[in-house]
Order: C-alpha cells, then structure tokens, then sequence
C-alpha cells in the first residue's frame, strides 16, 4: 500500500485519535471518513515500531512517519539525502565490536552523495534513539552482560501431604543484548537456590555471557558498595567456575537495572498473571508452566524492532556467548577454619587432616555434596572425599608427623592381640577404650601407652589396675597410670566414685580426669 505525502496528516490523525481519545478503530473510521481496513492498516503499522504514545509521534514530520511506517523503502527529503534505516542501525549496534563510526562508514558507500554527513547521521540517531524507551536506549554488547534479580511476587502451590501454601521466588535473568528472557520458581533466596538457578540459567542460554549483574541480594552479595561491592565467595566461585565476572548493579542507579526491571515485569504479566487462575500441587509443576510461558514470551515479536527475543537472540547474541564448561558446577559451601593441634579441620562435625606443620593456622574449606578442598591464602593444601559420620576422622598418612606414621597400618584387631599378652582385662580395657575414642589413631595410641605401662609396673600389675578401671568405667590410660603410680592396685579401700567421675571436655570430647590422690579414696573408717 501505497500513502500520498499529503495524506500522513490524516495518518497522524488517526494516531492521535487512537492514543489521545481512546477510540476504537471503527469510530476512528467514521470519524475521519476513513475505511475500517484503512484504518486498521495505520495501526498495524504503527504496532510494529517503538512508538507507544502520542507525544512520541506528534513532533515527527510527514517525511519522518512516511518512512517509519514503511509506506516508502527509503526516505529522500528535499536535499536528496537518504534516512537511514535506524531499527537495522540499533540492532546492529549490538553487536561486538560495531560503532556507529562503522555504520556511518558503510552507510555513506551504499548511498554516496545521498547520504548525510557523519555529524548530521548522529544527530538523526540521536533523535530516533531519544524516541525509544529507556530500556531499549540502553545499548549492551552481544553476549556482554546478564541482568539478574528475583521479582517481588512469586507463584505459589499447595502441598498435597499437608494442604499448606506454600509462596515461591521468581527468578529472572535477561540477556543485554538480544532481551531473551530465562525464569524459574524457587523454594528460597538463599544461595544454594541463588546459584542452582544460575547453573540452568545458563543451561537454558546455551552458554556464558561475559558478565553477571545482580541486584545487591544477600545471597550474592555481602556488602554493597558503590565503587567495590563484596561478593559471597559461593557466588565468586560459582561465576569463576563459568567464566564470568559479577558486577552487581549500583544502588540507586534506577538504569543499572532498568533491562532487568522491564524483563520482570514482562515475566509477571506474561507468567504470574497467566497462571494466577490454576492450581499447583509441587515446585516441578510450577516449573513447567512457567517454562511454557517463557516460550510464548521469547517467541513473541516486539513491537520496536519487529522481531522476537528468540529471533534477535538467534541473530546476535547466541554466538557471542562464551560456551558452557564440560562439567556442570556443584553447589560448594566456603568457610574459614583453624587447623586444631591434632592437625585436622573440623566441618560439619567432622575432622579431616592437613599436613601437621599447618598446626593453628586459619585456612578456608571449600565444600561440595562430595569433596572437601582446604586452601592456605588461595593455594590447596588438602582434599578429601567428603564424610557425614559425625564426630569421624578423615586422615591421609602423608599428614602425619613420623611418629604418627610409624603406627598407621595398625588395625584395632592386632591392638588388641598384643594387649592380650598382658592379660584379658587388659585387652578388654583396651577395646573401651578404642570404642569411647572419637578418632580410632587417638585409641591407638591410648591403648599403646597402656600396653607400655606394662615395661616398668609388669604384666600383673597391669591387669590389676585394668581390671578396676572397668569396675568403674574409667576407660583411660591416664587413669590406669594414676592407679599405678599412686600404688592403688595393691590398695583393698574402695574409690570415692563421684570424685572421680571422669568429664567430658564439649569441645574436644576429650575424657577430663582428676588427679587421683587420698582424698580420692575411701579409708577403712569409711564403712564404720
């Protein structure tokens, strides 16, 4: 279809009376002696640009709509230059690389003397650009940057086995360049929720961009700072694992987030208000209507370039993405620990062994479901498969000291045989005492120490001691030592059981002995 130049006043008209007045396409007919197709033609047209009201169209020319709107394939005005297609100019201003300086230069060798100087092509870019809304004036580099934040409303399901509701996060990412859009329903913000979505946030992309830009969320962002914000070492670990850098978006700088913000909004009109009506019974079937919705949102086509996301994602942003690593990333827990006099760590409640010369330093623990890596300023100095036995030991031989070594191939069953040698209450003793100890080496050595008294008090005196420290369930070496030296397996007075009553040292689970003395011990007069 064709329009006379005369005829874009009755164009501007119809806009106007569309925008402006509100009125539908038929009354806008009758009102111009229009036809309804006509009519209908106009705003279809119209529909396919960026222009969203009327102040945005009443300061164009004839010459400026006539072009817009596509009635002719290029515009010449009076001095016989050529506008420049400006939505082919700004989609290709995001790609890497592309300057404006660029689309001059190829721009002036297309039209030769029909294309405007450099000064009057910025100009012109300049004022369509102004026409555009704030999102779409915000130009990001193909495969540059991610915006990610949470939308304020989530979706919500109802447990079948209780009946509760349950309230979902909404996470939202969007690509700068190309405005594809990634969401999911999370249980929480927390930052194993805040990572996982960032692993299938990619996933779904197909690849990296170069950087991250989350709001200031705690679960990404520790402390917010204008110049520097401070990242929680998960979420560092996590972008470093793909290849990106963090840049989280300045507080109060509305335009950090403003790609963002519109994409949330886009995803609670097209997501949450499209799902408002049914009813989930899990997080998964929340999931997979809402990856449905994603569909018909990164397939629809956008107004101001006539394009989908989908599309201008395919077009010049999918091949600027970094590719995905071979091994997807595991949810790692960081945390800063001091190595104990037994050369291990303890994490969640359980002790694992560094080399022994790191005794008291402070080092920091990486843990995954799997593995625990111990760093000393950024450098591994330990790695271990990870164990959930609480109050367990896991020890590598190379960590101990040489006196350490010299016993680790030991077993409890060939202990035990030695103790026998002794005596049967000593070996029973000896197997207490290997079963009260949290780490099977420190009954070793328990039970060794035992074994030795035996070098300068003799077997028998041995088996004696051992014998009443079963009889009060003092497993101990220490004490069995203390009866010896104290002379008390030759004594017949009774030990005062409740001052001997061994304690239990809540940090090191180390059995806490009193001295044995006389006033430990009941004399005859006792019993009279």
């Amino acid at each position: 279809m064709a329009a006379e130049r005369v005829g874009m006043r009755q164009v501007k008209e119809v806009f106007r009376f569309h925008f402006e007045e509100q009125k539908s396409q038929w009354e806008i007919a009758a009102a111009l002696g229009l036809g309804k197709t006509t009519v209908g033609d106009y705003i279809r047209r119209l529909n396919k640009t960026s222009f969203t009201s009327w102040s945005m169209i009443e300061p164009l020319t004839e010459s400026e709509l006539e072009n817009i709107l596509g009635f002719r394939a290029e515009t010449v005005f009076a001095n016989d230059k050529v506008m420049p297609d400006w939505v082919y100019i700004q989609k290709e201003l995001t790609k890497r690389h592309v300057t404006l300086a660029l689309l001059w230069t190829e721009y002036q060798e297309t039209h030769g003397k029909s294309a405007y100087s450099y000064t009057q092509f910025v100009e012109h870019y300049n004022r369509f650009r102004g026409r555009l809304s704030l999102v779409m004036r915000q130009m990001h580099k193909a495969g540059e940057k991610t915006f990610i934040d949470y939308s304020g409303d989530g979706p919500n399901f109802v447990d079948p086995s209780t009946g509760d509701g349950r309230k979902c996060e909404l996470f939202v990412a969007v690509l700068g360049a190309s405005s594809y859009i990634y969401a999911e329903a999370t249980l929480t913000q927390t930052l194993p929720d805040w990572t996982s979505s960032h692993v299938r946030m990619n996933e779904y992309f197909g690849g990296v961009s170069e950087i991250w830009v989350p709001d200031n969320l705690k679960s990404g962002v520790t402390k917010a700072d204008r110049y520097e914000a401070l990242l929680n070492e998960t979420y560092r670990d996590c972008a470093k694992h793909y290849g990106a850098v963090v840049i989280p978006a300045r507080a109060a700088k509305p335009k950090d987030k403003a790609k963002v913000e519109a994409s949330v909004l886009v995803a609670q009109r097209w997501i949450l208000a499209r799902l408002r009506g049914r009813l989930f019974n899990s997080l998964t079937e929340i999931n997979e209507a809402i990856w449905e919705c994603l569909e018909i949102i990164n397939h629809k086509k956008m107004r101001h370039v006539n394009k989908s996301r989908r599309e201008l994602f395919e077009e010049i942003e999918q091949g600027s993405l970094k590719p995905l690593p071979s091994v997807r990333y595991e949810f790692a827990d960081w945390k800063k620990v001091t190595v104990n006099i037994d050369y291990h760590i303890l994490f969640d409640h359980h002790r694992y062994s560094v080399a022994y010369q790191l005794v008291k330093e402070s080092l920091e623990v990486r843990a995954s479901s799997t593995v625990i890596e111990i760093f000393r300023r950024g450098k591994r100095v330990a790695s271990h498969r990870r164990s959930y036995r609480r109050g367990g030991y896991t020890t590598m031989k190379e960590h101990m000291p040489k006196s350490h070594r010299e016993h680790s191939e030991w077993t409890p069953e060939r202990v035990v045989e030695w103790s026998k040698t002794i005596g049967l209450q000593t070996a029973r003793l000896v197997e207490k005492i290997m079963a009260t100890k949290v780490h099977p080496q420190q009954g070793f050595m328990a039970a060794l120490g035992l074994i030795r008294l035996a070098k300068p008090y003799g077997h028998e005196r041995v088996e004696k001691a051992s014998g009443r420290a079963l009889e009060l369930g003092v497993y101990s070496y220490q004490f069995v030592k203390q009866i010896l030296k104290n002379k008390m397996d030759h004594s017949e007075r009774d030990f005062d059981e409740s001052a001997i009553k061994p304690q239990v040292d809540p940090q090191t689970n180390e059995i806490q002995l009193p001295l044995l003395g006389a006033e430990n011990i009941r004399g005859s007069g006792y019993y009279h």
